[in-house]
Formats: C-alpha cells, structure tokens, sequence
C-alpha cells in the first residue's frame, strides 16, 4: 500500500513530464508578463501559449547533440511554435527557469510531507491516549531507571514530529522563492516586474536578491529539514527494534499471517520495518550532507550543485514520504504486552525505587553521603546476590527507625512515578478527556 501511495502521489511530482510542464508555465508566465509591458505582441503571446508543446523523445535526441537540457527543451518548443518562439526565454538564463520550476516542485512535495506529518500525528496521539496509562520501566544507559508508561513514550513522539511539522511549514515558506533577473541576478535583460508577476502567478515569492541562482542555503534548509525528519523517524524505529528484542518483548511490529522472517530460523519474528527505516534515514541524511555542500559555489554559479540536486531532491522527498508512511502504518499497528511490561518491572527486584528511599532519609534528617552509601550499599547487594531490595530495607532497623514500615511500603507503590502523568499529558496534547 504504501509504495502504491508513494508511487501515485509523491513520484509523480519528479516525473521529466511534471518538470517539463513547470518549465514550460514558467516560460509562458514570463511571455505574458512581457506581454502586458508592451514588450512582445500579443498575438506572438497567443501563439505560444497554442503552440507551445513538448515531446520528451524529442527533448532528449536534441540535447544528445546540444548537450544542455534547457536549450533541447527550448529548441522542442520552437519546432513547434514557429516564428514567434523567438519571444520564449527572452532574456533569461537557464537558471531563471530551472529554479522557479524547483521552487514549485519542492513546494508540492512539502504539501505532501505536510499531510504525511499531519497523518502521523493523529496516530501518534491516539495511540499515547490509549496507553497513558500502561506502565513500563524507563531506561537510562539501556539500564532499568524509573517507571514510566508507553502513553509518556509515545507523547515525546508526538512533540517531536510537531516541531518538526513546523520546521517542514518553515521550509515550505522559504523554498517557495523564484527568480527571473537573468545571467547574473542584476536584471541586465529581462525587468525585475517580469518576476514579480511570474513569481505572483505561479504562488511564489520573488527572491530579494539572486545570482545566476537561488542560493544553495535556502536548498540546505529544506533538505536538513527532510533529514531531521528522518532522524525523528529512525529513533522512533530504533526504540521500537530495542523494545522487541527477545529479552526485552514489550512491543512488537505487526507480523502478519504468512510472513516469514528467516530462510533458516522459522520461528523468527524481527523488526523489519524499524530496521528498513534506520537505514533509509541515513540516506537522507547524506543528502543533507550534500546539499550544504552545495552552498559553496564559485562566483555567481558554477554548475556543480545542479547534478547534485536531480538526485537528492526526487530522492529525499520520496523517501520522506515512504518513511513517514511506514511509520505510520507500523505505529497504527503496533502490538504492545503490557504484562511483559509489568514483569520486567520486577526484574531488579525493586531497585527502581532506591531514589525515593534516598530521598526520603534526605527529608527525614539523614546527611546525602550518608544516606546514598547506605541505600547503594544495599543495592549493590541486590545486584549482586539478587536479593530483594525492599525486604533489605526492611531489614535494616535503622532505616524502619527513620521511616516506619507504613512509609516503606508507600515508598515501593509504583504509582508514585505516575502522579503527574495527566499534567504532561496536558501541556503536550491540551485538556484531554
């Protein structure tokens, strides 16, 4: 289903017919804009935007002579148009084309990544209000810490791929630039009213000042924006191939009937999805790495970025798109074994409670040093002899001395952990029911 979607919607943006379609709105928004100034005839205008017709066969048997695809399109069109092609990328340079048209493309393809965050975060949301209150064990160092619960796991999530919504919005805003002021941005040829309006046309925002080019750190944003993306994605997979180990088996992607998971092994039952995300976000993060490598140029251009750049962005894009999905999916589907979390919440025997019996001897007079050697000192005992931490609290007549028994056995309640979990739930979600 997803490489279906993907496919059909995102795919479909990168097509050489969708970015011969952009170039040729561009050249035909400048036409009319020159058009209007009284610079060209308007019957010249009517004619092209007729005639104005491209084959992609044809596109490529003229560049395989011209060796430059923007003049193999331009010829394409003037095979057609006739005489009045003489009016198309008056004044232009490649360029001029070539970023507008990407401006649009990389516009549509954050449209879509929008939709996938948005699609994302309600699954993220229902499935935190369904296990809000689902306690785990939290870890620290891969090593037992505290309790929490599988809602707490799942609302950091969500935070995070809100934030990183609002980074793709902000990315969206400053990609959509355009640019029509010629060889080497100063308008020499073509006036700055013709990118104002091609620019209002097409949904864009002239850039304030340009070189031959958009410049390069406008592309490094959108594409380090992709790559966070990515990286939110792979924690959340590795989270997920941590918690579905063996000996851990607190969730579980979903293996359907038929599946198989090993050509030798049939009882094998491995996290794929987690694993096929992982290794996908470090492509996209190379293709980061890339596009900061492209704001370097040499004066006013070189060409260096362009090749660059047919590859990352079809392929940053799509893969943002599959990631996202397929997380979705995975998460939507996810199995989770609350009583496999309630008994690895006993496997140290009670050691996550030792910093409420720390601070308790703290608020009952006890000097910190004194207090942390003595609760560690049984620790350790517990780690070691795998004894019960509580019964060694309890054993210990000075402590009970401090304490009392009643308080102890307050000290162990798990819920202690969980008294403010409404109250985060709260300020990541609003009033929830």
């Amino acid at each position: 289903m997803i490489e279906r979607y993907t496919r059909k919607e995102m795919g479909d943006i990168w097509t050489e017919d969708n970015k011969y379609r952009k170039w040729l709105l561009i050249e035909i928004l400048v036409c009319e804009a020159l058009a209007e100034m009284g610079e060209i005839p308007r019957d010249a205008l009517q004619e092209i935007t007729k005639k104005a017709r491209f084959s992609i066969d044809r596109i490529h048997a003229i560049e395989s002579e011209t060796k430059h695809d923007v003049i193999a399109f331009l010829t394409n069109l003037a095979e057609n148009v006739g005489p009045e092609s003489r009016f198309i990328h008056l004044g232009l340079t490649s360029s001029d084309i070539l970023d507008t048209s990407m401006a649009l493309l990389l516009k549509e393809a954050a449209d879509i990544i929008l939709k996938d965050c948005d699609r994302f975060l309600d699954v993220l949301k229902e499935k935190a209000l369904a296990y809000k209150d689902t306690v785990m064990i939290g870890r620290s160092h891969g090593v037992h810490a505290e309790p929490i619960t599988f809602g707490l796991k799942l609302a950091i999530w969500y935070d995070e791929m809100r934030r990183n919504r609002y980074r793709m919005e902000e990315a969206r805003e400053r990609i959509s630039v355009g640019k029509i002021s010629g060889a080497v941005g100063t308008f020499a040829n073509v006036s700055p009213e013709v990118e104002a309006y091609v620019c209002k046309k097409a949904g864009l925002k002239p850039a304030p000042i340009s070189s031959q080019i958009i410049q390069r750190d406008i592309y490094a944003e959108y594409f380090s924006t992709l790559a966070i993306i990515a990286s939110s994605v792979e924690k959340i997979a590795v989270e997920i191939r941590h918690l579905q180990r063996t000996e851990v088996l607190e969730v579980e992607e979903y293996f359907s009937s038929g599946q198989k998971g090993s050509s030798a092994m049939p009882h094998k039952r491995n996290p794929i999805g987690s694993e096929n995300l992982s290794g996908l976000a470090r492509v996209v993060r190379a293709n980061a790495s890339a596009a900061l490598n492209n704001v370097a140029l040499w004066h006013e251009r070189d060409i260096s970025h362009s090749s660059v750049e047919r590859i990352i962005a079809p392929d940053s894009t799509i893969l943002i798109d599959y990631m996202l999905n397929r997380i979705t999916d995975l998460i939507q589907n996810i199995i989770v074994y609350p009583e496999r979390m309630k008994q690895n919440l006993g496997l140290t025997k009670g050691l996550i409670f030792s910093q409420q019996v720390l601070l308790a001897l703290i608020k009952a007079g006890v000097g910190r040093e004194d207090a942390y050697r003595t609760v560690q000192k049984y620790a350790m005992r517990v780690w070691e002899e795998r004894e019960d931490f509580k019964e060694l609290i309890l054993s210990d007549p000075q402590i009970v001395k401090c304490l009392g028994r009643e308080n102890i056995e307050n000290i162990f309640d798990v819920k202690y952990h969980l008294k403010h979990v409404d109250t985060i739930f709260n300020r990541v979600f609003g009033e929830t029911p």
